[in-house]
């Protein structure tokens, strides 16, 4: 193989790997790291990665006045840690040496086609779970009444969210009508039982759509010198939560709850 072509096929190796840990929600700094970590052990002289959280630039000098310059795009993103922690020890392995570029292309491909994902009805049941706990542990409220609302009204909140991210490509949009439709929910429930608190329900349910990963990330990215996409990342989490507070804040607003 001549050295341009292995070249190219490192590149396209970075790529890739940086491409599967911004879907799974790593911090950029990481990327970054990651990607020239894999081009430095397979040989690489001079090693320039840039990343933002839509794209990856990278540029791979092998020391042979050839230069390859290439960009991948991400179009989505989620949360997937099990896809980050996989990469991660896919990575070490080849710094290692216990896997050479061939064993560690044909990895990655395994890991974004088989890499596990929790099923809807698990998620859905562990958005309830966590409606009714956060609700507890942020008012510090253990109202038996609250706890089992919240849980539900989270649970199907989350489910209409993921429904409608699937039917529709605008952002922001499905987080701001799933708290307007979690919103008309803690309304009907605290006019069927007045004993409920509406606050109390709101904040539990609420808390499944809250961007904390994102608000986390943007935070780490900024401390590591990450201005583009640490910036990036808190206008995208500031913009969610606005989402969320006016869908509720219509609801209330109009029917004078």
């Amino acid at each position: 193989m001549s050295t341009d072509a292995y070249t190219k096929r490192v590149v396209h190796t970075c790529l890739k790997a940086g491409r599967l840990m911004l879907i799974g929600g790593s911090e950029m700094y990481r990327v970054e790291d990651t990607m020239r970590r894999i081009a430095v052990n397979a040989g690489i002289k001079e090693v320039n990665v840039f990343g933002m959280p839509t794209g990856i630039f990278v540029s791979l000098d092998d020391g042979t006045n050839s230069t390859v310059t290439e960009l991948e795009s991400v179009k989505k993103r989620s949360i997937n840690l099990e896809l980050v922690d996989r990469f991660n020890e896919l990575s070490r392995e080849f710094a290692d040496g216990r896997i050479d570029l061939d064993q560690l292309e044909d990895r990655l491909c395994d890991v974004d086609e088989r890499t596990p994902t929790f099923p809807l009805w698990l998620q859905v049941l562990g958005a309830g779970a966590l409606s009714a706990t956060l609700m507890v542990l942020f008012l510090n409220v253990y109202d038996w009444l609250d706890l089992p609302v919240a849980g539900v009204i989270g649970a199907f909140g989350y489910w209409f969210d993921d429904w409608l991210n699937s039917h529709t490509r605008v952002r922001f949009l499905a987080e701001m009508v799933s708290a307007a439709v979690m919103g008309l929910l803690a309304v009907g429930a605290h006019a069927l039982w007045p004993a409920c608190n509406l606050n109390n329900i709101l904040v539990g349910a609420l808390m499944t759509l809250v961007p904390g990963l994102a608000l986390t990330n943007a935070l780490r990215d900024l401390f590591m010198g990450d201005w583009v996409s640490g910036i990036v990342r808190m206008v995208e989490a500031a913009m969610t939560a606005i989402a969320l507070g006016g869908g509720v804040g219509m609801v209330i607003r109009f029917l004078g709850a």
